[in-house]
């Protein structure tokens, strides 16, 4: 079982309008609903992907509601989250049909009180000795310790678990401080833990920092590892236009599964490059297109090498 940590569970909604312009009323052509926030999107990928996966966090109100219903109807994944009192964010994300172009806007997450982390952190320790790896992903609500990913990363590596971090800004730099086995943020997060924006020093300086490994996703120019075993770089065929929404998440559930199935660094870069381009390709943010996957894994460009022993 892969676990996924999702602290700023979120439900999703995604509007098409014909041409987004300020100042003016819009008709929304197609709505569309489904769970979201980071580690929610590697859950439903991996799941797609053939893997059985938990997915915990918080649900509150009628948003966690419809949150929980929704990852019920999902084959081979497991719904963990955990009862608060505050009602879950939702996210939107504006379609613009004519230009292709998407705007986002998230909600705040709700209020967590002590007591609530607290039932969180008992669950976390009680679903670690069974998951073969965790994903710690995403914003934190108001309320939770800017330090929750670094007693989170400890907690997995003291049950001797696989533990990828994705995150940003300060969660990020003192989840770095706790030694994850691999971090998986973009050039901008990167850029900001780091102070480089010349993505091989940066990711080698995030590397001194604490993290075993680091991937970097760079937009359209793929991604960019650095591991003890190597460095290398995934390169989609062509750009692929689209809703980037999720990307990075999908990015993570191949990396995550690849590591899981005991597939080379090479491998696993070429699943992940492939599904983070497909799920750009797709019409709903933050799901895959499984025919542009299957169509990708083939035209992946991984150069590199291996380190010396």
């Amino acid at each position: 079982m892969i676990l996924t940590v999702t602290l700023n569970t979120a439900l999703d909604l995604t509007y098409r309008v014909r041409s987004l312009r300020p100042h003016t009323s819009h008709r929304v052509s197609e709505v569309i609903e489904r769970p979201g926030g980071k580690g929610v999107n590697v859950g439903r990928v991996l799941a797609a992907l053939g893997h059985e996966v938990t997915v915990t966090g918080f649900a509150g109100g009628g948003t966690g509601r419809a949150i929980r219903d929704r990852l019920a109807d999902v084959p081979l994944l497991t719904e963990a989250l955990v009862p608060v009192a505050g009602a879950n964010r939702r996210t939107i994300a504006i379609v613009d049909e004519l230009s292709g172009d998407t705007t986002q806007l998230n909600e705040p997450g709700p209020q967590i009180a002590p007591t609530e982390w607290g039932a969180f952190l008992d669950r976390y320790e009680e679903l670690l000795p069974s998951a073969s790896a965790v994903a710690l992903c995403g914003s934190l609500p108001p309320g939770v310790p800017v330090g929750a990913y670094a007693n989170l990363v400890r907690a997995a590596r003291a049950h001797g678990v696989f533990v990828l971090l994705d995150t940003s800004g300060e969660p990020l730099r003192r989840g770095v401080a706790a030694r994850p086995d691999l971090i998986k943020p973009n050039a901008d997060e990167l850029a900001e833990l780091t102070g480089s924006h010349e993505p091989l020093r940066a990711t080698q300086d995030a590397r001194r920092r604490g993290a075993q490994s680091v991937v970097a996703s760079l937009g359209a120019q793929g991604l960019l590892a650095v591991t003890p075993e190597g460095h290398w770089r995934a390169t989609p065929p062509t750009r692929v236009h689209g809703n980037p929404t999720g990307a990075g998440d999908s990015a993570v559930a191949g990396l995550l599964s690849g590591l899981v199935e005991g597939l080379t660094w090479p491998d696993r870069l070429t699943r992940a490059a492939a599904l983070s381009a497909a799920t750009v390709a797709a019409p709903v943010a933050g799901e895959f297109d499984r025919t542009a996957y299957e169509e990708l894994l083939g035209r992946i460009s991984v150069t590199g090498k291996v380190s010396a022993a």
